[in-house]
């Protein structure tokens, strides 16, 4: 296939590049020469979408562009921020796809369970009826909602549309566990607040793998709840994670420490989604790392 991948450069973007070595890949960089550097003279790097009339050249897109959520405070700048990175791509993309008369017949789009807002300890799957049950002040479920209508926006007889609820992707060299290891190694990690909110997490090599399905699957489309299985609350996620390092887990951080810390964003840690992947089983995907402790003992023996 014919794929062009937005947030090619990124922490799972680099994995998926890895996974399409077969495919005719064109990512879309800032920064062509390095996205080239980083990933392999095979790919195709382009700077920008201007060029293109139409993006009937292409058979899919995938779509994973966006400012990082959790690294800054959410000041009204980088709240606009996390919103254009993904909202404005993702518009330019909908005008290219919608623009041919022969447009891909795939288009994969980043999303996030925190699209579900806060639910506690309630089972989610993707027949969760969100409009009935989020907080719309919401800022995580905001971006998320705004950003899939944008998507779906691409959905015709010709492209079917795939929605990728991600929960916390973890690996070693990246993403959010990558920040989380060093207090773990030196023996300071311990659960966040109470502990008690669930944590919706899926392995990297999960990550990809599912995307590559949904690619490879003409039957996917709407939304996915990219997550492992058998989410855990954070507690049980925090155990786990000293226990694969040989570590103790005594510490806690406080609620109000990481409010003082991250304001608003906080809520991104101290509240959590029970969040199962119905539709990717149903549709014959088989998960490599089922539970927490399987994962983690792969990474933090990688």
């Amino acid at each position: 296939m014919k794929i062009l991948v937005t947030g090619g450069t990124g922490f799972i973007g680099s994995a998926l590049i890895n996974a399409l070595k077969q495919h005719d890949v064109t990512v879309l960089s800032r920064d062509p020469a390095k996205a080239s550097q980083n990933l392999g003279s095979r790919i195709n790097a382009v700077a920008s979408l201007d060029p293109f009339d139409n993006l009937d050249d292409f058979d899919a897109i995938i779509n994973l562009a966006g400012e990082p959520i959790i690294n800054k405070r959410w000041s009204p700048q980088q709240k606009k921020k996390i919103c254009h990175s993904r909202w404005g791509l993702t518009e330019q993309l909908v005008a290219k796809i919608q623009a041919g008369s022969q447009p891909p017949h795939t288009f994969i789009s980043g999303s996030a369970v925190g699209i579900y807002g806060d639910q506690k300890d309630t089972v989610i799957d993707e027949s969760f009826a969100i409009s009935d049950h989020v907080n719309h002040d919401d800022f995580a479920h905001h971006v998320c909602q705004r950003w899939e209508d944008i998507a779906l926006e691409a959905e015709s007889e010709q492209t079917r549309v795939c929605l990728l609820r991600t929960g916390i992707v973890l690996g070693k060299h990246g993403g959010a566990l990558a920040k989380m290891l060093p207090p773990y190694q030196l023996g300071l990690g311990g659960p966040i607040g109470n502990g008690s909110q669930y944590t919706p997490w899926i392995h990297l090599q999960d990550m990809v793998d599912a995307i590559v399905f949904l690619l490879e699957t003409p039957a996917a489309k709407g939304a996915f709840n990219l997550t492992a299985p058998e989410p855990v609350t954070n507690k049980v996620f925090s155990q786990t994670l000293a226990k694969s390092l040989h570590r103790p887990h005594i510490f806690f951080t406080p609620a109000f420490v990481l409010k003082l810390a991250l304001g608003e964003a906080a809520s991104l840690l101290l509240e959590g989604q029970r969040a199962i992947p119905s539709k990717l089983e149903a549709l014959g995907y088989n998960f490599r790392y089922r539970t927490i402790d399987v994962a983690l003992g792969d990474i933090a023996s990688a």
